[in-house]
């Protein structure tokens, strides 16, 4: 135990004294987290509104002071119903409000529960789908319910977990899948492969230590700094981001150990199957990278993919960690709620353990 020890001290002392290393391990995923939490917003904002309003009656003019006080809006004036083609080509304007001659003789139709014509017409630029497909639901919210005199019919919606639809609530938990399985991975299988680059690997092995202890000496050191991202990551979540931590924090932080654990299993695998720490790189980083974003639900519901990427999609850790944290944190389940995915992942790590160091003694055979 005391060689083992020595090892973890020898490991740490290494790390520590390399700035680059610190600054991959410990800084990447701080920014990672901010620039997905603050950059990349899947949110609408501001969008801008001009009206058609041949006739601005008293309700015409209700609308319009309700859309200029949304904050999701900048009222850009009133404009004459030919120049809407012109006012959105030259970007102008997002969206278009067009009240109808005779509001207020539609809406009072539709309160008397008649049929009338549509008594406001949305034209939207749709050069950005996303944009106006969200614009398009945001103005109807304010504008629709006081068009008429009478409450709305139209069926309510209530959103559960993040009803401000705030894009941090989604990305957070996906980040942090992203960011520990390739940083951990990246850093334990480059380590490794760089002693046996180097020839160090054979110095290390003709010690009274046990091979297997050395690569798990090697191991802990990054387990630490991992432990060290993980709390630096929640804290931000937390009081950055404003993401809520509703489930037991307790939880968060066991699910998040196991699959660090799983990670550094992972980046041992690549090890052995890498001789050289070009190729340990361009197999943790590049080609890990793109089914961890594609496949793991961070941006694309997995629901919404064809069969066979569904059944890929099992395969990858991501997914069920991020599903897992995702009920956490923001839907405030109990940990019992995802015994399932932490069960995979405890037998996805059980597995990358096993086969890696299998195949690390068979190397040294």
């Amino acid at each position: 135990m005391g060689g083992f020890l020595s090892f973890v001290r020898k490991e740490t002392l290494h790390i520590v004294r390399d700035p680059r290393t610190m600054l991959v391990v410990l800084g990447i995923p701080v920014v990672q987290l901010l620039l997905f939490g603050f950059a990349i917003s899947t949110e609408v904002n501001n969008v801008n509104v001009a009206v058609v309003a041949p006739h601005p009656t008293e309700a015409v003019r209700q609308c319009v002071a309700r859309l200029e006080a949304n904050p999701y809006f900048t009222f850009k004036g009133y404009v004459a119903g030919p120049e809407i083609d012109r006012t959105l080509r030259s970007g102008r304007a997002d969206a278009v409000v067009v009240f109808a001659d005779d509001f207020d003789r539609r809406t009072a139709v539709s309160a008397g529960g008649g049929a009338a014509a549509p008594a406001v017409q949305l034209v939207m630029d749709a050069s950005n789908p996303n944009m106006a497909a969200a614009g398009a639901a945001y103005l109807q919210s304010v504008l629709l319910p006081g068009a008429s005199g009478v409450p709305d019919a139209s069926p309510g919606t209530r959103l559960l977990y993040n009803p401000q639809m705030k894009s941090a609530y989604n990305f957070v938990p996906g980040i942090m899948g992203l960011i520990f399985i390739v940083i951990c991975a990246i850093m334990t299988s480059v380590s490794i492969v760089r002693e046996k680059e180097t020839g160090t690997m054979e110095v290390l092995l003709v010690s009274p230590v046990r091979p297997i202890r050395i690569v798990f000496a090697k191991m802990i050191p990054y387990f630490a700094l991992s432990c060290l991202n993980l709390v630096s990551i929640l804290l931000l979540a937390r009081f950055v981001l404003d993401v809520p931590m509703s489930g037991s924090v307790a939880g968060i932080v066991c699910l998040s150990l196991l699959y660090l654990a799983l990670a550094l299993a992972l980046g041992l695998f690549i090890s052995t199957i890498s001789d050289r720490q070009v190729t340990a790189l361009v197999i943790s980083a590049m080609l890990m990278l793109m089914p961890l974003i594609m496949l793991s639900g961070m941006v694309f519901p997995i629901e919404n993919m064809p069969g066979v990427l569904r059944l890929l999609s099992c395969v990858v850790p991501a997914r069920w960690y991020i599903d897992a944290i995702r009920k956490l944190m923001i839907e405030g389940l109990p940990f019992a709620a995802v015994l399932g995915d932490f069960l995979i992942l405890s037998v996805m790590t059980v597995l990358l353990v096993v086969i890696a160091l299998k195949k690390f003694n068979d190397k040294l055979e």
